[in-house]
């Protein structure tokens, strides 16, 4: 975490002076947010539905909780119960004039197009061979869209976060939470909340993604694996690595997170080097000689792995583990069940006899 981010963890924490003199911001963004949110109520703004149900996976908190590794179980749990899943997600970080066009994410896409964590869901279901489409848009509704029409049996659609965007309806809300809860329990920037949090039926599941929950909820676990990933698949034990100067980094949410786990593996880090998340690495300064061990996250491998400044060094993506307790799937499915629609209604309801047409 930069010095920066460190500094808004800490004021976030508590309702101290720096909090305070931020509050007439957060006043300011809770009106407009409500403004925002109230525009859909009365119906001003229309929320577009989709021909299945839609599942968004969010948090209400500033910067990373676990959503994208969320998402990945989702998938492969609903995959397990016979359902066809796509994935959809804005993008965060996509660049370019491709950056700004709806696209399916596909193993050659390259991650300046797709945005990391779109590259990452794809390489992690493609891991654990459950296929699934994932398309990317800046508009979540465009992106669903484009899914269906281009794989009309999609039963279920899981957009990767998009709490706070109301165009694209949902018909479940996942919201995420690590250890942080609700910080102060202040709106931006005087406290962490993007929105007001007042659990309770209405805002869906909520799932704890941390070691110790702040509040009541459904629970998961998480952890390292006993192996790190090179570029070519190949992998490297853990405990292999033990008594070897290593150097870890991470352009993630938190990467103090990550560093932690190494180290409670039993691996010594040299040096542990902290990046804002979704951090470019395009023209970064790699800290490593040929000769070195570096470990990442594997949402930075997806973009390191391609990036010629890496090439020679041994360069290792450590996956994360996650699994969400038995009762938390068992209320997705609960609640899911009576909302899908058979493979032969979608057909119908696409217009398509074998499959979707192209030109």
């Amino acid at each position: 975490m930069t010095d920066q981010g460190n500094w808004l963890a800490r004021t976030w924490r508590q309702r101290g002076l720096a909090a305070c003199l931020l509050l007439p911001l957060s006043l300011l963004y809770r009106l407009v947010s409500g403004v925002h949110r109230w525009l859909y109520q009365v119906g001003i703004f229309k929320p577009q539905h989709c021909a299945v149900p839609v599942i968004v996976v969010g948090n209400v908190v500033a910067g990373g909780a676990g959503k994208t590794p969320l998402v990945i179980a989702l998938v492969k749990h609903l995959q397990q119960q016979g359902l066809q899943v796509g994935v959809v997600s804005r993008g965060y970080g996509r660049k370019g004039r491709q950056g700004k066009n709806c696209l399916e994410v596909l193993e050659n896409t390259p991650v300046s197009q797709s945005g990391d964590e779109p590259a990452l869901v794809l390489r992690a279901i493609k891991n654990i061979n459950f296929a699934a489409p994932v398309f990317v848009a800046n508009r979540r509704i465009d992106a669903a869209q484009a899914l269906l029409a281009t794989y009309p049996a999609t039963q279920v659609i899981i957009s990767d976060d998009g709490l706070q965007h109301h165009r694209l309806a949902r018909d479940m809300e996942i919201t995420v939470f690590d250890d942080r809860g609700i910080g102060n329990g202040w709106l931006l920037p005087a406290g962490p909340l993007r929105e007001s949090w007042h659990p309770g039926p209405r805002r869906g599941l909520v799932l704890h993604t941390g070691q110790s929950p702040a509040f009541g909820g459904f629970v998961s676990t998480r952890h390292l694996a006993d192996h790190a990933v090179a570029a070519d698949g190949s992998r490297v034990l853990l405990d292999d690595l033990k008594n070897l100067p290593l150097i870890a980094l991470a352009g993630i949410a938190n990467p103090d997170a990550f560093f932690e786990m190494l180290k409670a593996r039993g691996l010594t880090l040299e040096k542990a080097i902290r990046l804002p998340d979704h951090f470019d690495y395009f023209d970064y300064a790699w800290p490593a000689s040929p000769d070195s061990t570096v470990l990442c996250t594997e949402k930075d491998a997806v973009k390191l792995f391609n990036l010629p400044a890496t090439h020679g060094t041994r360069l290792l993506a450590v996956p994360l583990e996650f699994v969400p307790e038995p009762a938390f799937l068992k209320s997705v499915d609960r609640l899911l069940a009576p909302l899908l629609r058979t493979p032969s209604e979608l057909t119908s309801a696409h217009g398509y006899k074998n499959g979707p047409q192209t030109s």
